[in-house]
């Protein structure tokens, strides 16, 4: 069972123990890590756990106050692996895929993009999805499995919207303004890609 606080530090003095608890308390407020999508929250009151859990589309971590900045991004990165296994477990599949796309389209382009199949494919390992006008078809590769449903939602709409406006001029963009998490989405996919160390740097999103 965690302890209300943590223990003394050999061969501290009360003054700077004073001083360490003053210092623990003030990390239990929330502290945005590097990455903007995870929060990282101290807490005194944990001595060894530490566990994290999604809120909309952020990750909290948690973790114990005295926990140095090193072993925080160690744990952050050990914590964000086993979200995403636990997450890869659940596959949505291409019905559920061809019912999103006709919520989103209706949501957010009026209902006007009809894809004719959306499905899932293993081939495409250097864009996140594509899209055929002609056929109306849209493919999402298989690496947004397990990834966050607002940035599975982003790639699908991406890929609606080039049902209606090819290319990626002005007027394509304009359709995604409506989606709020266009940006963060996008900035999700990129840190995904620099990390990942891909050979293009800009995984694309084509027609």
């Amino acid at each position: 069972m965690p302890s209300d606080s943590p223990p003394d530090l050999a061969g501290e003095t009360p003054a700077r123990r004073a001083g360490r608890r003053q210092r623990s308390a003030a990390t239990q407020q929330p502290r945005a890590s590097v990455a903007s999508a995870v929060e990282v929250r101290r807490s005194a009151r944990r001595s060894r756990t530490v566990s994290a859990y999604r809120e909309g589309d952020r990750t909290i971590v948690l973790i114990p106050a005295r926990m140095s900045e090193a072993e925080e991004r160690r744990w952050v990165g050990v914590m964000l692996d086993k979200l995403a296994a636990q997450e890869s477990k659940r596959v949505i599949g291409d019905s559920e895929l061809g019912d999103r796309a006709e919520r989103l389209s209706g949501q957010y382009l009026g209902g006007r993009a009809r894809p004719a199949t959306v499905r899932w494919v293993t081939n495409q390992n250097t864009r996140w999805g594509s899209c055929t006008p002609a056929e109306g078809s849209i493919r999402l590769s298989h690496r947004l499995q397990g990834m966050p449903e607002y940035v599975l939602d982003y790639v699908l709409l991406h890929e609606l919207a080039h049902l209606l406006v090819p290319g990626h001029g002005p007027r394509f963009w304009q359709l995604l303004e409506a989606y709020p998490r266009t940006e963060r989405a996008r900035g999700y996919l990129e840190g995904v890609v620099a990390a990942a160390r891909l050979p293009q740097p800009a995984a694309a999103l084509e027609e």
